[in-house]
């Protein structure tokens, strides 16, 4: 998409720049997502000659549609409708956000703009929010495995321990990483049973394709829908000819050293958000840090109140 404004920065420093206040900050996104012709997010009209309304004066970005006659922003339907966190403040944050490796903390967030943890941490889950698993189905050559989150109940707190230790106390994940392009797919799993696994592997994975896992017994039917080969992990084999898991190992360590180091816990009912967090983060590591802040500002359309996050 063309747009009027530099989108290619090559720092943070340089995003600052060309963005220094709140009104630059919302010329550039209309500009990403209008191109010049304001879109009445009430009715859809696309016009460039609606209503520009005025405060003493003064045009901050209120439009009434020539067609509805409803008011709108650029904000509207956005993960930025109804927040009280000032536009470039959560530029900056998508930036850092994005940008990072590993994440970064509500905590350290709402430190760097000034907010509270909590609006941080809203903040953050919206941003989150606009994060999906690729929508592909893989083929050729492709590595499965499942990976636990959650610490040992001998290190819980005294009302939170089971009494059960071992994976029961965690939560389980699927990982699918396709070997020719990279690319990652991952979702929560009630359990690692057959019955649970195989069904959402034949639906992301294209028949006859190759499949790599490790010694699992729930993988043992793979065989009927795929060209299927193992390694025996706890005989310590790592590699078995063309057979490996390696490449989801790896996701699974940024998975883990992120949520480890930087959030130090997660529940149950957020882990999918952030498991799609660090889906994105890998497998756009190959592009830029603009390329990835300009690709959540195109994501902005999906909205998360806080009713609905910590309801869901």
């Amino acid at each position: 998409m063309e747009t009027a404004f530099k989108t290619n920065f090559k720092s943070f420093y340089e995003m600052l720049e060309l963005l220094p206040n709140d009104n630059a900050c919302r010329l550039f996104l209309e500009d990403l997502r209008w191109a010049g012709k304001p879109v009445c997010p009430h009715c859809g009209s696309i016009n460039e000659n609606h209503y520009k309304l005025k405060t003493k004066g003064e045009f901050t970005g209120l439009y009434k549609c020539k067609d509805c006659r409803e008011r709108f922003t650029v904000t509207v339907g956005t993960m930025f409708e109804g927040s009280h966190v000032p536009l470039r403040k959560w530029f900056i944050a998508i930036y850092i956000f994005t940008s990072h490796k590993k994440g970064i903390s509500s905590i350290q967030l709402g430190k760097d703009l000034g907010i509270t943890q909590k609006s941080a941490w809203f903040v953050l889950h919206r941003l989150r929010n606009t994060f999906e698993q690729p929508q592909q189905k893989f083929d050729g050559i492709t590595e499965i495995d499942e990976s636990w989150m959650g610490g040992a109940d001998k290190n819980k707190h005294a009302n939170k321990k089971t009494g059960v230790s071992g994976a029961h106390t965690k939560t389980a994940v699927l990982g699918i990483r396709n070997r020719k392009d990279g690319i990652v797919k991952a979702q929560v799993v009630p359990n690692t049973k057959a019955e649970t696994l195989v069904p959402i592997i034949k639906q992301e994975v294209i028949a006859d394709s190759i499949v790599m896992t490790d010694e699992n017994r729930a993988y043992v039917k793979l065989h009927e829908h795929f060209s299927h080969g193992t390694v025996n992990h706890s005989a310590k084999e790592y590699v078995n000819g063309q057979f490996h898991t390696n490449g989801i190992e790896n996701f699974w360590s940024h998975l883990k050293r992120g949520i480890d180091g930087i959030y130090h816990q997660c529940s149950t009912k957020h882990l999918q958000s952030y498991v799609n967090e660090f889906s994105f983060r890998y497998n756009s590591r190959k592009t830029s840090e603009s390329a990835r802040f300009i690709f959540s500002l195109q994501r902005a359309e999906k909205r998360l109140t806080y009713k609905e996050l910590i309801n869901n």
